[in-house]
């Protein structure tokens, strides 16, 4: 799915999905309230995605930053997370810097299918098999998440982990559906590799957002 850049004038206009504040319930930052951000558009692809109805950017409003900016600044947490869909798809450079001078933690959820664009405190690098990440975001990743939907799925994992930088935190995270057959799996995998930690879902556990 190709995205026509013009319409979103740069950045300044974002194809919003949805925007809520809530808690992070996966990876390094779970338990920490943050307002989301959810771009729309992407071409991923993944059978699972428990988000398609991102997918088409032409069927989410096309919304200014700054009155995404003035939404957040509604909010107590001074933490951003931009997910999607793909938010890469979009030029995050102005979104970002908006944020940034309000004094926002910008938090980004990325496949990595796309160039780094925008200013981040933290990159989730999230690698999909049907788009790989572009070599750079591998140095620029603080935390690697891997979704494991079967065994195989532990190697792709392992050959993504051997890319990062040293610091990147490693996380692999049951596909929902399929949480209780490859949980077991998961667990003894981290404790032959204990770099590798868990992430589950806790959001949905607590049927929030």
């Amino acid at each position: 799915m190709s995205v026509d850049q013009r319409v979103f004038d740069g950045g300044k206009l974002i194809p919003l999905v949805e925007e809520f504040y809530t808690i992070q319930g996966e990876g390094y930052h779970t338990g920490k309230a943050a307002y989301f951000i959810r771009v729309g558009g992407c071409d991923v692809g993944c059978s699972w995605c428990d988000t398609k109805f991102s997918w088409n950017p032409s069927l989410h409003p096309v919304v200014p930053a700054e009155q995404i900016v003035e939404h957040v600044m509604e909010h107590p947490a001074a933490a951003v997370v931009v997910t999607g869909g793909e938010p890469l798809m979009v030029n995050m450079d102005y979104l970002t810097r908006l944020l940034k001078e309000k004094g926002i933690e910008t938090f980004l959820e990325t496949s990595g299918a796309y160039e780094l664009s925008g200013m981040w405190d933290w990159i989730c690098l999230s690698p999909k098999k049907s788009a790989p990440p572009v070599e750079s975001l591998f140095g620029e990743a603080d935390e690697l998440k891997v979704i494991i939907t079967s065994e195989e799925d532990l190697e792709w994992a392992l050959a993504n982990g051997s890319k990062v930088a040293p610091h990147c935190k490693l996380y692999l995270q049951p596909e929902w559906s399929r949480r209780e057959q490859i949980l077991p799996k998961i667990i003894e995998f981290s404790k032959k590799n204990p770099r590798w930690m868990i992430s589950i879902q806790s959001h949905k556990y607590m049927r929030i957002p």
